[in-house]
């Protein structure tokens, strides 16, 4: 056995002990809260002792604080059509059938997103403070910059961040009330392809751009 070989396996086996922990806080604190969720409730759905979650993340808080981190990573690599678009239809269509992909795969993130910023981000609000206003302020600049360039009728880009946000992230958040609407059973897959042409073909018109 080569011996440099048992530091990467040690290395990757915490990594898949992070992933499960990880995937398995995103689904507790989406159903619990954050003041529901306990580091015993975490353990059990990712099938681990209490004490080897308390070994990856010492507290709760450093466990949502990356649960919440990380379901925003994601979004920010939605929007990395923004940097190499020629245009508003290429750049902000991508990043809508992307984020409404991330709300058929990872509702859950999505859902302690909305819960910790309707409770006023008490955990994170350092966070949005920061990397969320920094980011915000990016697309703004792409969006203006599309706009000067005559490719997209001349509104508000924040607005237009809030409208997109709002209904993408509605397919997570409320996807319980679509899925009743749609006869008490999940979006299929053609549904969901229905679903992001719609939203796509709305939101882009809407800013006069030519799909």
């Amino acid at each position: 056995m080569n011996p440099d070989t048992a530091p990467v396996r040690k290395q990757n086996k915490r990594r898949e002990k992070e992933v499960v922990i990880l995937q398995a806080a995103e689904k507790i604190f989406a159903e619990e809260g954050f003041g529901g969720a306990t580091m015993q409730l975490i353990a059990d759905a990712a099938d681990l002792p209490k004490a080897n979650v308390h070994y990856y993340f010492s507290t709760k808080e450093e466990l949502y604080r990356q649960v919440v981190s990380n379901i925003f990573d994601v979004w920010l690599q939605a929007a990395g059509s923004f940097e190499v678009a020629d245009g508003p239809a290429e750049g902000i269509g991508a990043y809508i059938e992307a984020k409404m992909e991330i709300s058929r795969t990872r509702p859950a993130g999505s859902k302690v997103w909305a819960s910790e910023v309707m409770h006023g981000a008490p955990i994170i609000q350092d966070y949005l403070e920061t990397t969320l206003v920094e980011w915000t302020d990016s697309r703004i600049k792409a969006i203006d910059a599309w706009i000067e360039a005559g490719l997209m009728d001349p509104i508000s880009p924040r607005h237009l961040l809030y409208m997109i946000w709002a209904t993408t992230q509605h397919y997570a958040d409320f996807g319980h009330q679509i899925k009743t609407l749609n006869r008490n059973a999940a979006l299929s897959d053609a549904e969901w392809q229905v679903a992001k042409a719609s939203v796509k073909q709305i939101i882009l018109k809407g800013i006069g751009v030519t799909i």
